[in-house]
């Protein structure tokens, strides 16, 4: 009786922490111009993890400063919040980004040998021939084993050796570093990102014509984007920051459902054309303004429009900026209870709870439709590695393309009403 008393207290004093950083939604505070800056401070202990993985011999530090740099970022994430209903959206996207810190910290603390670029036998220790050779891309082949989220075959770039790119002088090589890993997604140049799919240079990589393709890009993903957007608007109930239903009972069956496809095909092409948009914003200002390399802002798509399998789409055709992500909260521990099979069912599981929880900053609560729908993909692969078995040939040409339509415009509409 004791012991249930005091396992209930310890319940109840865990329970009112988490509520401490992660309050109920009355309990949170909105964000102003006299609180913007809080939330920005607490990622100050996430840039010093990320500083400690460049040091040797930090192993014990990093661990014992995890669990802070764990609640710091989520203070941040969950206890501030937007009160504006036009900008809703920020919230997702704030806790979209502290979840992506999260899995950096717990990669740089768990690594006992800290964050290594490629050809690094200890953080700014070259081995071997890499001496000398700091960063740049290797061969243009891209191998890979083949795991879901970021493996495949493929051309471009790939991470290793090559043209080294000039450190900025005056600051510090290990705080250069740490800023350069804490932002850094793909991992260009860095071991964790070995095997990621880098699509092919689309635009000339001399500065100034490479700055100009850069400028055009984003202005016609910027008008394309507002287009489609305002296309969006034009359903009743769906372009609001409330946001409705892509489905209307109203509507007898043939015409609801050509109407929530066009819907969901419309805010797909949207989401291409915004994730096109950004990218080329930030390319201009690392570039235009940071004097960065032309080489370290390869595309962030491959046209996912043209995959002829959920293979080719997930690990080649669509961004890889969260691969790493994944592969943290889902693919390792999965790899660890159940083999590579594991790996790719924990990938797909933990992407959609990524989306899920981030959903839950923006008052909605929890559907669970994303994470239903990521996880399936799991089984999705497995049966086309099934098809490959059966038949001698991959899931590919048209019939592949058509399979890939499916699952994106048909079977991930519930996710998107979500």
């Amino acid at each position: 009786m004791q012991s249930s008393s005091v396992y209930h207290q310890l319940f109840i004093g865990a329970h009112d922490a988490f509520r401490v950083i992660v309050p109920h939604e009355q309990d949170r505070i909105p964000i102003t111009r006299h609180t913007y800056w809080i939330p920005l401070v607490c990622y100050t202990p996430f840039v010093f993890l990320a500083f400690l993985a460049r040091r040797p011999d930090t192993y014990l530090i990093r661990l014992l400063l995890l669990p802070s740099v764990i609640c710091a970022i989520l203070v941040a994430a969950y206890r501030y919040t937007w009160t504006q209903v036009e900008l809703n959206v920020y919230n997702w996207g704030q806790c979209l980004f502290a979840a992506v810190a999260i899995a950096k910290a717990l990669e740089y603390a768990f690594n006992p040998e800290g964050m290594l670029k490629v050809g690094e036998s200890r953080p700014g220790v070259y081995k071997g021939k890499a001496k000398g050779i700091p960063n740049g891309y290797a061969n243009g082949n891209g191998h890979s084993n083949g795991h879901a989220n970021g493996h495949a075959n493929g051309n471009g770039y790939a991470n290793g050796h090559g043209p080294a790119e000039p450190q900025p002088e005056g600051l510090s090589t290990w705080w250069y570093d740490a800023f350069e890993l804490a932002h850094t997604m793909r991992g260009l140049k860095w071991k964790f990102g070995q095997g990621v799919h880098i699509p092919p240079p689309d635009r000339p990589q001399e500065r100034s014509p490479f700055l100009r393709a850069t400028a055009i890009s984003f202005i016609q993903n910027f008008i394309l984007l507002d287009v489609l957007e305002s296309l969006v608007k034009l359903f009743p109930g769906v372009g609001t920051p409330i946001g409705g239903s892509i489905f209307y009972p109203q509507l007898f069956f043939p015409l609801r459902y050509l109407v929530s496809t066009t819907i969901h095909i419309l805010t797909g092409a949207a989401l291409l054309f915004g994730f096109g948009m950004v990218y080329d914003l930030i390319t201009l200002f690392a570039v235009g303004v940071m004097d960065g390399s032309p080489r370290s802002w390869p595309p962030v798509m491959d046209n996912p429009w043209i995959s002829e399998s959920m293979h080719e789409f997930w690990a080649k055709r669509w961004h890889q900026l969260l691969r790493q992500t994944f592969l943290v909260f889902g693919g390792y521990p999965g790899r660890w209870l159940g083999g590579s099979m594991g790996m790719v069912f924990g990938t797909f599981l933990a992407s959609g709870l990524f989306h899920e929880c981030a959903m839950y900053s923006m008052k909605r609560g929890y559907d669970h439709s994303a994470t239903i729908f990521f996880a399936a993909q799991g089984p999705v692969l497995v049966l086309e590695r099934f098809w490959r078995r059966a038949t001698g040939r991959r899931v590919s040409g048209w019939p592949g393309r058509l399979w890939v339509y499916f699952i994106m415009f048909v079977a991930a509409q519930p996710m998107g009403t979500s």
